[in-house]
């Protein structure tokens, strides 16, 4: 689809979500209707020689909820504009919807249908047993987690029975992480001596019953300690590249390479726990993953590719210590059965640190995240600043600072960036 087709279906979409919102309005229930959101305007440059622009983006998201005696609704449109600029390669405008589900109580349980975000485990930025939503991952991991997380169609059932809930989640249709897109500053693509030949015919996951997703946790609420326990029957959100060699019947050497991405079943069951002791906030969260495929050099493997199971766990403690919120987590992905061929290492370890300080009434916030990544010594380091000059208008503004040079945040030490954000709440 060429780009002045994508703007037509684009102004088509914008046509029609506006002749909703109208219509909402204009009905004898909208007094009813409750209309929450935000509008941002945010702009990012990157701290080399250039100044290069990383995103100027303008945002506008909205919330409609109404609710009645045993059924509620939420649709939550979003608007992105980006821009154009030398480091863009989004389309300038972007219309998607975030949520749109219908809620009906009973005496005992709710039921939620529709495109709805499902946040489950204990962490902070990181993704354990948070597993249902997938990812967009266009921008890494830097904007807002309500941004992240994709919302997938599904079928949930909660179960309540005093402070204990039963939740069941069904999703018919597999969505996988986004990527980013060619051309971006936050792709990175593995490097071969010969260019490989792209073979996608098996990436994508038929809708079909039989490629469903499936959920279930338990949660209870207790005084001493809330905990949960899940387990799921899902898609790998992010394909696996097999890799196909040719060689040369005369030298023997590689002619040729073919990536075949494919997403994978896994199977997984974990759980977290959070209690205070102390005055000290102590939290853990678990899974183990069965049927992980990974890359390896193995030369007997036909398509480079070996399947593990693995664990992903996280141990963490918060403290306020004169005003001061403090956080630690250690994380841990752990590769069972490990094979020294294997391309990633058999223990990534990586440590979380949060500090967070308010003044003047709480209307300024004072704000350092950073994560470690201990194997390769590398850390992605985010100051922010948050200051409420009126009620709803805020200014935020901060900066993202990827530190070595290989590792999860060390591959984007190019990225360093200053950014700064107006937002109106309402």
């Amino acid at each position: 689809m060429t780009n002045m087709m994508k703007k037509t279906v684009l102004v088509r979409y914008l046509y029609a979500a506006g002749l909703i919102v109208i219509l909402l309005m204009m009905s004898p229930g909208a007094h009813a209707l409750d209309f929450t959101g935000y509008a941002r305007t945010y702009a990012g440059i990157l701290l080399h020689e250039e100044n290069d622009y990383a995103v100027i983006q303008n945002t506008f998201d909205l919330k409609i909820e109404h609710s009645r005696s045993r059924v509620a609704m939420k649709i939550n449109p979003y608007l992105y504009h980006n821009a154009e600029t030398d480091r863009d390669v989004n389309d300038e405008l972007e219309l998607g919807l975030r949520q749109a589900y219908l809620d009906i109580y009973f005496d005992a349980f709710d039921l939620r249908l529709g495109k709805q975000q499902i946040i489950w485990g204990k962490a902070d930025g990181v993704f354990i047993t948070d597993v249902v939503s997938p990812k967009d991952l266009r921008e890494f991991l830097l904007p807002d987690f309500e941004e992240v997380r994709i919302g997938v169609t599904a079928a949930k059932l909660n179960y309540y029975r005093g402070n204990q809930t039963f939740e069941l989640a069904w999703v018919p249709v597999f969505t996988p992480n986004q990527k980013p897109e060619q051309g971006s500053i936050w792709l990175r693509s593995p490097d071969f001596a010969i260019m490989p030949v792209m073979d996608d015919a098996r990436e994508d996951v038929p809708a079909r019953l039989e490629n469903s997703e499936l959920f279930a946790k338990y949660s209870l609420l207790g005084s001493a300690i809330d905990f949960e326990l899940m387990a799921g029957y899902a898609w790998d959100d992010d394909p696996t590249l097999h890799l196909t060699k040719t060689l040369d019947l005369e030298s023997g050497q590689v002619a040729a390479l073919t990536l075949r991405p494919e997403h994978h079943r896994l199977t997984l069951m974990g759980g977290s726990f959070s209690t205070t002791r102390g005055g000290f906030v102590l939290r853990g969260e678990g899974a183990y993953y069965s049927g992980k495929y990974l890359q390896s050099a193995d030369p007997r493997l036909a398509d480079g590719v070996v399947k593990k199971d693995y664990l992903h766990y996280l141990l963490g403690a918060e403290y306020t210590l004169r005003g001061v919120k403090l956080s630690a987590q250690f994380i841990q992905q752990a590769i069972l059965n490990y094979e020294d061929q294997i391309a990633n290492d058999q223990f990534e370890n990586t440590l979380t640190l949060l500090a967070s300080k308010d003044f003047l009434r709480d209307t300024l916030r004072l704000e350092l995240f950073a994560y470690l990544g201990l194997n390769d010594r590398d850390a992605l380091l985010r100051p922010k600043i948050k200051y409420d000059l009126a009620d709803g208008f805020q200014i935020q503004a901060g900066a993202n600072i990827f530190v070595g040079d290989n590792g999860n945040f060390g591959q984007y030490d190019d990225n360093d960036m200053l950014y700064a954000k107006v937002i109106y709440s309402f």
